[in-house]
């Protein structure tokens, strides 16, 4: 699974941790509800000061091991793009190793 696979995945995991949302959104057509959802998961992933990948990640049955193991995966990919040095991307976007 790729990072949009992960957030996809999580969306309806998500709108059942919040009765809320749920209400808020039930007279909207269905593609609206879809959107109205991904704003709100998106908008919760920003208030952790994280990125929505990870907040998805969050909603999957993995252990802690396997969401850390595919955390730093892909801050390692972004590294390797940005032609970074490991451990100084790791200090500049807070990455706990």
């Amino acid at each position: 699974m790729n990072k949009e696979e992960w957030i996809e995945a999580a969306l309806p995991k998500y709108i059942v941790t919040n009765p809320t949302l749920q209400e808020e959104i039930q007279d909207l057509s269905p593609k609206d509800q879809q959107d109205q959802t991904r704003w709100a998961f998106e908008d919760e992933a920003e208030a952790l000061n994280i990125e929505t990948w990870e907040l998805a990640l969050r909603f999957s049955s993995k252990s802690e091991d396997e969401i850390q193991a595919l955390r730093l995966a892909v801050h390692k990919e972004a590294a390797e793009a940005l032609d970074m040095d490991w451990d100084e991307y790791c200090e500049l976007n807070a990455v706990e190793v």
